[in-house]
């Protein structure tokens, strides 16, 4: 028996009809739909017939027999049910119903399409890298939790800016202050840092990410680390600034001067489905709407070479010497002047 767990922002109508759909085209398929318990109660009023054909997940299916989950909604979404599924490794496939959508594998008008590449397994799983979050107040640790896209410092009042210190493997690199700071996985290089003005990180690139974000000073730059690097930022007792931890968005930890938040690659990733191979660059050429108009595309290689037999005619490159080499040539021996 194979089930597939629905996860939906019942809060929002569409999702609620795009989630019915998704459970009848299962059943119809021979699949076994599976809903948290609050889904299905936000479900049954106006669709009691979902009670004889979906099942609840915790109660008659474990996480573990999930083969995969469909995610109906934005981005918003897809992170909070890798909450629920990432310590059972469950694969998840989202359907975009928000705005950019860029974790989503597919739009509101390819549901029933994305409905049946699981019904036939044309999908593939990819791994996304997460990141293990610390925060330490007088040498002891007062939480412990993880992130998807990033884990961001920031300024707990409007009026106060925050005094940091960011430090790459313990080794301090800049003091300033700031509204925060960002540290993100590649997955989050396309979400705050990027608003902050961070690189854009392809996702198979092992790296981490640290983005100032409205520093008052000179050098506040983006920095790009390796995935076995240590991050960290520590919110510095200069001032009586309060900081807040937030992470993805989703839980927050308050940060009083003194605190220190070390970020470092988790152990345990987020599987997402894949059903096309679309290359990253199209992604986010067309999630940003980029312009691209002009663009003639490398020579195909039919074109790179002679339709004759002649040989081609190449022309060498010319090598032009520094000025003050050329006027060392001339007092060599055997150098001839015109």
């Amino acid at each position: 028996m194979r089930h597939i767990l629905v996860l939906a922002h019942t809060g929002r109508s569409e999702a609620v009809e795009a989630a019915i759909d998704t459970c009848h085209q299962l059943v119809t398929a021979g699949l076994v739909p599976v809903l948290r318990e609050t889904d299905l109660a936000n479900l049954l009023p106006e669709h009691p017939e979902l009670i004889n054909e979906v099942r609840v997940l915790d109660q008659h299916v474990g996480l573990q027999e999930i083969e995969l989950g469909m995610v109906l909604g934005g981005d918003g979404t897809i992170l909070r049910s890798a909450e629920i599924v990432r310590s059972a490794n469950v694969p998840l496939l989202g359907v975009n119903l928000g705005h950019v959508g860029f974790l989503a594998e597919s739009e509101r008008t390819e549901l029933h399409q994305a409905v049946e590449w699981v019904v036939n397994r044309q999908y593939t799983v990819e791994e996304r890298m997460t990141i293990d979050i610390e925060v330490w107040l007088d040498h002891t640790k007062i939480a412990h939790t993880w992130a998807l896209n990033e884990a961001t410092v920031e300024k707990a009042s409007r009026e106060r800016m925050l005094e940091v210190v960011i430090e790459v493997d313990a080794n301090p690199i800049s003091t300033f202050g700031c509204d925060g700071v960002v540290m993100a996985t590649p997955t989050g290089s396309t979400a705050y840092a990027f608003s902050a003005g961070g690189p854009v990180v392809w996702p198979e690139v092992s790296a981490l990410v640290m983005v100032p974000i409205a520093a008052h000073a000179l050098f506040a730059k983006p920095l790009v680390v390796s995935p076995n690097s240590t991050m960290a930022v520590e919110v510095l007792n200069r001032t009586d600034a309060q900081g807040v931890l937030w992470c993805d968005g989703r839980r927050t930890v308050d940060l009083p001067p003194g605190s220190r938040v070390e970020v470092t690659r988790s152990d345990f990733p987020v599987r997402l489905a894949r059903i096309s191979e679309t290359p990253f660059a199209e992604r986010l050429v067309r999630k940003f709407e980029l312009p691209i108009k002009g663009w003639r595309g490398p020579v195909p290689p039919t074109s790179r070479d002679t339709e004759t037999t002649a040989i081609p005619v190449i022309r060498e490159a010319e090598v032009v010497e520094p000025p003050h080499n050329t006027e060392r040539l001339q007092f060599l021996p055997g150098h001839h002047n015109d």
